[in-house]
């Protein structure tokens, strides 16, 4: 399994993780400028920031297309994380804490542990 470390400390977003399942309806919103593949959706059940290749592009209703979940581990310096799903076109990790907490981690926070 990889490891990283982390070289910078992540905070976690002040708002609720979004789960979405495949064939949820959202409003899709605007693009990130710092982290351009991503589009703020909103939910029935929350909002939060998805891959736009996670969504329909058609022009009826946006709907997942695969499920997603926006929850983010937040890091402290060193801490060393195991990787379980890497998403290198968004630029971020999804990442096991020691205590057995996972979430997303943005890729420019962490190195290798080679």
């Amino acid at each position: 399994m990889k490891r990283v470390t982390a070289r910078t400390a992540h905070e976690i977003p002040d708002r609720a993780p979004l789960q979405l399942t495949v064939g949820d309806e959202v409003q899709a919103g605007v693009h990130d400028s710092e982290w351009p593949e991503f589009v703020f959706v909103t939910a029935a059940h929350g909002t939060g920031w998805v891959p736009a290749r996670h969504l329909s592009q058609s022009s009826g209703p946006v709907v997942a297309q695969t499920a997603y979940d926006t929850t983010e581990l937040a890091t402290r310096v060193g801490e060393v994380l195991d990787v379980l799903t890497e998403d290198v076109i968004s630029g971020w990790l999804w990442c096991r804490s020691s205590s057995g907490r996972q979430g997303w981690v943005p890729v420019r926070t962490v190195e290798d542990d080679t």
